[in-house]
């Protein structure tokens, strides 16, 4: 048995506990410094409303102030389950610590900083950081039913040790020591699935599949990553459940129906996270700029529209 710390009681963090403690460990969750009153209430019921299910009452619920004092004790591993506004604080915290506990990333990200694109896990100065991505949605996996990911550290052996503590006969995982691009694919999916959700038939959405790959395939590799990680589960795995039916394929539904994001996410979507969205207004101004728009047709169109809110015109 081991301990592990969960940091973040949203749904893929919750959704998380399920492998955790079916393995037997010994599992903590502990809240963003915004998730008092969901802790506050899963330490009362053991009942997730948004992942509408209970979850294990062998969990320990805690609060963001008590992370110094679960950082004593010294986890086997942390899981880091906030969602990307949250990354800045935990990170931060993290690092001040000088935390050397293996650390998992549910979390996957691309920004700008200093006029460079980082990782999310450039934020992170402990060396043992893992990702993990791929086609998993967390009210599936908290039904059990069969997931496949995959684990990415630049050290693969880091990445299979911690992954004998997770997997089941229900979670599936595999292991790249591409970091940068398995984490990179994590994020630009989210544009693809958008523009594949434009789609209005089968032909058109088909097309668009095939177009998207080979744009994340450039994409990935101007940044650093490897080709191959875009035809895995990173890539082509959790662009096929995202552009499927997510949050990102149905706003890329309403602007192939003409409508304008913002009017479109006021009308449609007002309490929903477009990670798209947000992705393409963290770093859509410098794609533009830095990427050839005769290699990226498909993304030039989409950031287009969404930075300069303007309708979605989409070319090939």
């Amino acid at each position: 048995m081991s301990k592990i710390l969960i940091i973040g009681a949203g749904v893929m963090g919750s959704a998380f506990t399920f492998p955790c403690i079916d393995n037997g460990h010994k599992v903590t969750v502990l809240g963003s410094p915004l998730e008092n009153d969901r802790i506050d209430e899963l330490t009362k019921t053991f009942f997730h409303k948004i992942l509408n299910c209970n979850v294990s009452k062998e969990i320990n619920f805690l609060k963001s102030d008590q992370l110094p004092q679960q950082l004593k004790g010294k986890p086997d591993l942390i899981v880091v389950g906030v969602n990307s506004k949250g990354i800045n604080w935990i990170s931060k915290e993290l690092n001040n610590e000088k935390n050397k506990i293996p650390i998992l990333l549910l979390t996957k990200g691309l920004n700008v900083e200093n006029n460079k694109f980082i990782i999310l896990t450039d934020k992170f100065s402990n060396d043992d950081t893992s990702v993990v991505a791929g086609p998993c949605l967390a009210k599936d996996l908290a039904k059990k039913n069969k997931t496949g990911v995959v684990f990415a550290n630049k050290n693969i052996e880091l990445a299979k040790k911690i992954s004998k503590l997770i997997k089941t006969n229900y979670y599936f995982i595999e292991h790249s020591d591409d970091l940068r691009g398995i984490e990179i694919c994590a994020a630009i999916k989210n544009f693809y699935s958008m523009i594949i959700g434009s789609a209005n038939e089968l032909n058109t959405a088909a097309l668009l599949l095939q177009r998207s790959l080979f744009e994340m395939r450039n994409f990935v590799k101007l940044l650093g990553g490897s080709e191959s990680s875009v035809y895995g589960l990173a890539g082509l795995g959790d662009l096929y459940v995202s552009s499927a039916g997510g949050r990102n394929s149905k706003m890329g539904q309403y602007l192939g129906q003409g409508q304008i994001y913002t009017e479109a996410k006021k009308k449609f979507m007002p309490n929903e996270t477009i990670e798209g969205a947000e992705l393409a207004f963290q770093i859509g101004s410098k794609v533009l700029k830095d990427f050839p728009q005769k290699d990226f047709p498909l993304l030039h169109s989409l950031l287009d529209a969404l930075c300069n809110n303007k309708k979605f015109n989409l070319k090939l």
